[in-house]
């Protein structure tokens, strides 16, 4: 039955290898539960409802675009886009968070027509198929990078902006020791090699002190509890900024900004995995595109509803790719996954950012390894391949960086008169990202 449903056969893939891709894309992201709870009740959103939330809409989101697509991709609530919820909707601007919610859902609808539509589809294909390539490259320095800051093996510099940390340190050397094993787990070729030294890593933890007298590891307070009522915050959006003109104008903006982010965030983060995963044809096109958008729009939809900022697809879901991971049963395993979580919420909750930052970083190295498929002795086309690369980890946004390439490509087609490498939806969408860079576009942030 989950052979025909999943056409596994097909996808050159095994009942016993998407169980372990949906389990190794679930350790992978299972730190959402904690971090975008933390985030948004910065807003006075009530934390332990949010949780749930947090769960329940990552594991509906995921079975949508699982049956929908097929694909192996996860989702949850965005990480970046919560920030922009919490910091500058809630926090900047004043939005009660009810209201907040509101314009995510507005941005879900808009998100919906457009899919509907073929709009977005329209969008993909005007991105040239090296800038989808550079985006998959970008994105692997990306989580490699944040891999290797939130192990504490890079660390910020009042000069230099980033240096290493203390290797000294318990968390460090023990995060270099996880790369170290993971590494040569891989290329011995052992199956669940990012699993395992996941676990071995959390294991070794609980004799490793990170400071202040604490393990790197520590003991759960519990293994198991239920779940938290998520009625605090579930259908608790409001639409009062649609009443008048004044509001209206004043929400314009930061509907119009969650769009742009949150639509590009998950073009770059669906090229990038399904291109690893080898579903892009040669082309640059991607099958069942229009699903997967759709699957994305009723997330949106979903998250607002739920109580919880935009739900996207889940950069993380490559770690389950390169684990072998390529039907929906993948994601299948993780959705349920993420349900079952929130029952072992605490137990789930002691891996630490050392045993995590290893699979980062061995998934961003092999999501680098396409830039190889990129004709870098063509500038022309090397130049905006080079600046996506570079600009989604050091302005630490996929769409920003997209945004960059898609200027660089538009400027180098028309400077050197070659106007038709660019789709006029290319160069208007080129033109949307140089005025919001520029903040003389009215949804500038």
């Amino acid at each position: 039955m989950l052979n025909r449903l999943f056409k596994l056969d097909r996808n050159g893939t095994t009942i016993s290898r998407e169980l372990q891709a949906g389990v190794t894309t679930f350790v992978a992201m299972a730190y959402i539960l904690a971090v975008n709870p933390a985030i948004l009740a910065n807003t006075g959103m009530d934390k332990s409802a949010l949780v749930t939330v947090t769960g329940l809409t990552a594991a509906v989101a995921t079975l949508l675009m699982a049956f929908l697509t097929n694909y192996p991709i996860a989702m949850a609530p965005g990480m970046g886009i919560n920030a922009f919820f919490t910091f500058t909707i809630c926090g900047t601007r004043g939005v009660p968070w009810q209201e907040a919610l509101g314009m995510v859902f507005i941005n879900g609808v808009i998100f919906l027509l457009l899919s509907l539509s073929g709009v977005r589809e329209k969008i993909i294909a005007s991105i040239a198929p090296p800038l989808k390539v550079a985006i998959t490259c970008g994105i692997g320095l990306f989580i490699a990078f944040l891999g290797l800051q939130k192990a504490g093996i890079i660390v910020a510099h009042p000069e230099t902006l980033v240096t290493h940390g203390d290797f000294t340190s318990g968390p460090v050397w023990l995060a270099l020791a996880g790369i170290g094993l993971t590494s040569i787990l891989i290329g011995r070729r052992v199956p669940g090699a990012i699993v395992i030294g996941m676990v071995a890593v959390t294991v070794a933890g609980f004799f490793v002190r990170a400071g202040g007298g604490r393990m790197v590891t520590e003991l759960p307070s519990a293994i198991m509890a239920f779940p938290a009522s998520p009625e605090p915050v579930f259908l608790k959006l409001t639409f009062q900024f649609l009443t008048t003109r004044n509001a209206i104008m004043m929400a314009a903006p930061l509907v119009l900004t969650l769009l742009l982010v949150d639509m590009f965030d998950n073009i770059g983060t669906l090229i990038g995995v399904t291109k690893r995963a080898g579903f892009l044809r040669p082309d640059g096109t991607l099958p069942k595109v229009g699903r997967a958008l759709l699957a994305d729009s009723l997330a949106t939809i979903l998250s607002a509803l739920g109580g919880t900022s935009t739900v996207v697809s889940y950069i993380e879901s490559a770690a389950g790719v390169e684990a072998g991971g390529r039907t929906g049963l993948t994601t299948v395993t993780t959705a349920l996954l993420m349900l079952g979580a929130l029952f072992f919420t605490p137990l789930i909750l002691i891996v630490p950012a050392a045993a995590t930052a290893p699979a980062l970083v061995i998934v961003g190295v092999f999501m680098l390894q396409s830039i190889s498929e990129i004709d870098l002795h063509d500038f022309k086309t090397a130049l905006p391949a080079v600046l996506t690369i570079i600009s989604i980890p050091l302005m630490f946004s996929i769409a920003e960086g997209i945004g960059i390439g898609l200027i660089a490509t538009a400027l180098m087609a028309y400077g050197l008169r070659e106007k038709d490498r660019v789709t006029t939806l290319g160069y208007i969408l080129a033109a949307i990202f140089f005025l919001q860079f520029f903040k003389v576009w009215p949804f500038s942030r």
